[in-house]
């Protein structure tokens, strides 16, 4: 370790309280200095810590009291209160129950889905719990198909109040029922005048418009620059009409994920077209409802268990999920309240009996998605120390991204000495870059790193965030 951050170590450790060290001139990693000098990116615009899990002291600390927006590294939060209070063999249950007798292939009655919140029902795991209803020796269903997703109480939700984008799939809202995260999946297949585009299956009620067309500009190191899509309602569904020019440099394959129905809609759409494609039939609608105590279950459906849920979250950054995550954890606790604002609460709750500081603390919907959502850097290194020490600690290390290796990190640091060494959740939003995680250094030992940046210029620091983990690996 250079002189310069001995000096600053012995002088972070006989303060009282952690945090409250300040780094000042030479003190701060040099590399990290220029590299925000370079963005034309202040210090007043930061907050720093760097802390041995170790000790009680910080190596560097910097505004470390200072609430500011941390974009998706708020998911690591999070992920810590659900693992803290639903545990590591926690799932989620996605059941079907019935009213009526059966009789000849025939449900005489109604056919309850009861929701859970389960943010990994896919098309797959839909189709197969569908299966398992026809092998029950259900062919035609009477009467309707109730979908109960009163475990969360939600407010109405905007999908173009964040920021303009309503097909865009981080912009879904939580929903009890849901599928495939709220979105479909396209495959465009580039062809001579234009390109082909599918998805299997198509949900009922959703109509496709292609209009792709090619043109002789631009090249095609992204080819959904190129596209727009538009969501509108008809008398016979909805419209997704696809529109833009691929350039002749498009010749690859490429998938495009889209959110153009509201999650009720989509399963709606994704029941009906699979429950068809099993030779299933229903002569009643769809309506929300509740389940009566007396309907006979019929089949089930059990999520992955919630490291593994975890995992989808942080080494991908699923806003999706960690609005489901945050919904559970306040239905769970206070029921037939607001779920994101329980959830919120039970967040508060939990940190502050765990011996976090919450001052400054605001959560919204857990995802980082907001623009209100704020932490400190203090808050969020105590929380690193807290689930370093927690019984669940190996299941939040194996859900954050390894800098150079995998995840929204595979990029980082990826030609660097410090690849393969640091566990970090990155977040970004337009005048936000934030990261937090923990470095493994060349001494030994363990760091938890916090950095957040506030500034016009933020989308310019990847590179102070790269300096950053490479100073601590070094170490």
């Amino acid at each position: 370790m250079p002189p310069s951050d001995r000096l600053l170590h012995l002088a972070c450790a006989m303060t009282l309280l952690a945090g409250t060290c300040q780094a000042h001139g030479e003190a701060w990693p040099a590399n990290l200095d220029a590299s925000l000098t370079r963005a034309g990116i202040p210090r007043s615009a930061t907050s720093l810590l760097v802390r041995d899990l170790d000790g009680s002291a910080a190596l560097v600390s910097h505004r470390t009291g200072e609430a500011m927006n941390p974009a998706s590294v708020m998911k690591l939060v999070t992920a810590y209160v659900a693992l803290d209070q639903l545990g590591p063999s926690f799932t989620w249950k996605t059941r079907i129950a019935a009213s009526g007798d059966i009789r000849t292939e025939t449900l005489n009655g109604n056919l309850f889905i009861v929701g859970s919140g389960d943010p990994r029902l896919s098309r797959e795991r839909l189709w197969l719990l569908l299966r398992d209803l026809r092998n029950r020796g259900i062919r035609h269903i009477d009467g309707d198909v109730i979908t109960d997703r009163n475990l969360f109480r939600l407010p109405p939700h905007d999908p173009a109040a964040f920021d303009q984008r309503p097909l865009r799939p981080y912009n879904v809202g939580a929903d009890t029922l849901t599928v495939d995260y709220g979105a479909i999946q396209l495959r465009v297949t580039p062809m001579t005048t234009g390109a082909t585009v599918g998805t299997d299956p198509l949900p009922a009620g959703l109509l496709l418009n292609n209009r792709i067309r090619r043109n002789g500009n631009g090249n095609c190191t992204d080819p959904l620059t190129h596209l727009t899509a538009t969501a509108t309602d008809t008398i016979a569904g909805t419209l997704l009409t696809l529109d833009g020019s691929l350039p002749p440099s498009c010749s690859e394959v490429f998938d495009w994920n889209l959110a153009p129905l509201p999650p009720r809609q989509l399963f709606e759409g994704m029941f009906r077209t699979l429950w068809q494609e099993l030779g299933g039939e229903i002569s009643g609608r769809f309506r929300d409802g509740r389940t009566p105590p007396d309907a006979r279950p019929l089949a089930e459906s059990v999520s992955p268990s919630l490291p593994e849920v975890l995992r989808d979250m942080n080494k991908w950054s699923n806003n999706v999920i960690a609005r489901h995550v945050l919904a559970t954890l306040g239905a769970s606790a206070e029921p037939d309240q607001d779920a994101p604002s329980a959830g919120a609460r039970r967040v508060q709750r939990t940190l502050a009996a765990s011996g976090v500081a919450t001052d400054g603390l605001v959560v919204e919907n857990g995802a980082g998605l907001s623009r209100t959502e704020r932490i400190t850097a203090n808050t969020l290194g105590q929380v690193l120390v807290a689930a370093w020490h927690s019984p669940t600690m190996p299941e939040l290390l194996s859900s954050l991204p390894i800098a150079g290796r995998d995840g929204t990190a595979r990029r980082r640091v990826a030609n660097s000495p410090a690849a393969g060494y640091a566990h970090v959740k990155t977040g970004t939003l337009d005048g936000v870059r934030s990261m937090a995680g923990y470095v493994l250094a060349r001494n030994g030992h363990r760091y938890a790193v916090v950095l957040m940046i506030n500034h016009p210029n933020a989308g310019a620091a990847r590179d102070a965030q790269d300096a950053l983990l490479e100073w601590v690996a070094g170490l």
